[in-house]
């Protein structure tokens, strides 16, 4: 527990001896009184403080305001045990609700300390510490065994295991050696590394994943909306009621003690505390465990609209597959293999595409220097001049609009076609290999409830549905540019039921537009662009699509807590209020209607940690 909770339990702990020496002295009424009163003001001095605080502010209706009235009216009817207990119990639930949100907020704290206090900057060669925001694109920063990666960059030297827990959930540490691309916030367990800064602090991810937390707790999901908007109404709306219950009956029957009683049971009975705690505490659970799990959900609505999910549309590259390319075939009548890879290298090295990057790393030629009218056609290819020809670089679709004829293939793979001088002159085949565990990720999906799986690929038909085969996918739509793939989306979600949901997954920068369309949006964390990863609603912080499952179940679940804490609560509430309107109910059973019913809310809450 935390100082300020400590105090609280102590507080706690004397009140409840004043309250049990009270029942020893009960036949001595005037120190019965002083020791009840000090009871009461030891437990109850913090809540009536905020509650005239709030009045002040004009905040009047609250829970406090209502324990301040019930607990002012049961000593004015003599009933001093029930106002300490009341207040006393009252403590109790909100010391619990406090420690309840200190354990789920606990793995999302673990993920906020992932924020490195400094970084060692290499300086005339000397090793100097300097706060990460002062870090340029191109320093050269030394991390020691022990300390965290405060950014983004490549290693140059040096190998090591890293920690990668607080980003991932994994307890596997990963080795990475020279060459390797490192992120902020794992930690570096063995050796010595150097590495070369490739994005400054603010746009590491370090940096973005604080952002997507702190940004969290504003998205409020429909139901933590409506409970907050049900509160303010529904707390002036009974306190008016129990005024009228305080005043009214009495004119009529007379018995002004016993109306009021029954008005101040109904207030305690009526404290929306349940609600207002258990609610936003199950989607903050909810949060959490995802978090402990590496899976990052940037509020609270996400939760809600996956939970309704019945369809899953998949990117291929990198999301099913591993998008790591490499090329497995070159056909040429004109060239031979090393000579066509030469003229597609010259213009694909402009490119940062996984497919020019393989073409690039395939030719281990030199690069002539005389490259002029560089043109990189969206989601088509590449246009440029070399020694005064001009080469297209790309797929049926490029050649297609330039009037380039290509022999029809029936290759596996991502083809790549070569056109020099307008003239059909080769075929490069890159090929890309399924995740081993993307089947059985998919199948597991299925037993969650999603109904239907589809792919939307810029890849060509045969290597689309080549995997689309592979791993069962209901139906594919390829060779797709990335406004077609909103298209595409949009007829997706046209056709949904009303009430569900569309969740897209992919990881690239053409991807960005389709995640922000789509219902919920889910971004391959570690290997995915920074577009993509910010246009998401819920990041995989390691890539593992079978994590999806994951998410969806505890989505369902957090739900179906919020539904049974939202009716539990309603309707104990309910059944007393009656109860006390017609005087079956005292002082103890509106306790138990109101903290014992928080507690109960908030421990179904905490089963979301498990």
């Amino acid at each position: 527990m935390t100082k300020k909770q400590k105090c609280v339990l102590l507080k706690i702990i004397l009140s409840g001896i004043l309250l049990v020496i009270s029942f020893f002295v009960e036949k001595n009424f005037y120190v019965r009184i002083a020791i009840l009163t000090t009871s009461y003001f030891v437990i109850g001095f913090d809540v009536l403080k905020k509650s005239l605080r709030n009045i002040l502010k004009g905040q009047i209706f609250d829970e406090k305001f209502l324990m301040m009235i019930a607990t002012f009216g049961a000593f004015s009817i003599g009933e001093y045990n029930e106002a300490v207990f009341v207040m006393l119990f009252y403590q109790v639930g909100e010391l619990f609700e406090n420690i309840a949100v200190g354990k789920s907020r606990k793995s999302i704290s673990e993920l906020m300390a992932i924020c490195p206090e400094y970084a060692n900057i290499e300086q005339e060669g000397k090793v100097v510490a300097v706060d990460p925001e002062e870090l340029l694109v191109g320093d050269v920063i030394v991390v020691k065994p022990g300390e965290k990666i405060p950014v983004d960059g490549c290693i140059i030297d040096g190998e090591s295991s890293l920690d990668t827990a607080n980003l991932t959930g994994e307890s596997v540490p990963r080795f990475v050696a020279k060459g390797d691309s490192v992120i902020s916030g794992c930690i570096n367990i063995e050796g010595v590394l150097r590495i070369r800064v490739e994005k400054e602090f603010s746009n590491s991810t370090v940096s973005k994943i604080l952002e997507m937390v702190e940004n969290a707790s504003s998205k409020k999901s429909v139901s933590e909306a409506f409970i907050t908007k049900f509160a303010k109404y529904y707390t002036p709306v009974v306190v008016i009621f129990a005024f009228l219950l305080a005043v009214v009956p009495p004119i009529v029957f007379g018995e002004w003690q016993e109306w009021l009683k029954r008005a101040l049971v109904f207030l305690v009975v009526s404290c929306p505390c349940a609600l207002v705690i258990s609610v936003p505490l199950s989607f903050f659970c909810g949060i959490g465990k995802a978090s402990k799990n590496g899976v990052l959900i940037k509020g609270s609505n996400y939760i809600e609209a996956l939970s309704k999910c019945d369809t899953v549309v998949f990117d291929k590259t990198g999301t099913l597959t591993k998008g790591v390319f490499e090329v497995t075939k070159v056909f040429s009548d004109k060239y031979s293999k090393e000579e066509l890879l030469n003229i597609a290298a010259h213009g694909e090295k402009y490119s940062n595409h996984p497919v020019a990057v393989s073409i690039c790393k395939a030719y281990s030629g030199k690069y002539e220097t005389n490259i002029t009218n560089v043109t990189e056609i969206s989601g088509k290819g590449i246009k440029y001049v070399l020694n005064d020809a001009e080469v297209l670089v790309g797929n049926r679709a490029l050649m297609l609009e330039k009037g380039v004829f290509v022999p029809k293939n029936t290759y596996s793979g991502t083809l790549v076609y070569v056109a020099v001088k307008n003239c059909y002159a080769g075929c490069i085949v890159v090929e890309d290999s399924v995740k081993e565990n993307a089947k059985t990720a998919l199948e597991d999906m299925r037993n969650c409830g999603i109904s239907k799986e589809i792919m939307l690929s810029g890849d060509n038909r045969i290597v689309a549905e080549n995997v689309c085969n592979k791993l069962g996918i209901d139906a594919v739509e390829s060779e797709l540019l990335p406004s077609e793939k909103v298209t595409a989306l949009e007829k997706i979600i046209e056709k949904k039921k009303k009430s569900k949901t569309v969740a897209y997954v992919g990881d690239g920068v053409n991807d960005a537009p389709v995640l922000s369309r789509a219902d919920v949006g889910i971004a391959m964390g570690a290997m995915g662009s920074d577009a993509a990863v910010e246009a998401a609603d819920i990041v995989l912080m390691d890539d593992r699509i079978e994590k999806i499952s994951f998410v969806i179940r505890l989505s369902k679940k957090t739900m179906a807590i919020v539904k049974q804490n939202v009716v539990f609560a309603l309707g104990i509430k309910f059944l007393v209020m009656v109860f006390s309107l017609f005087g079956f109910s005292n002082m103890w059973l509106a306790v138990f209607a109101d903290v014992g019913v928080a507690f109960i809310a908030i421990i179904n809450a905490m089963r979301l940690m498990r």
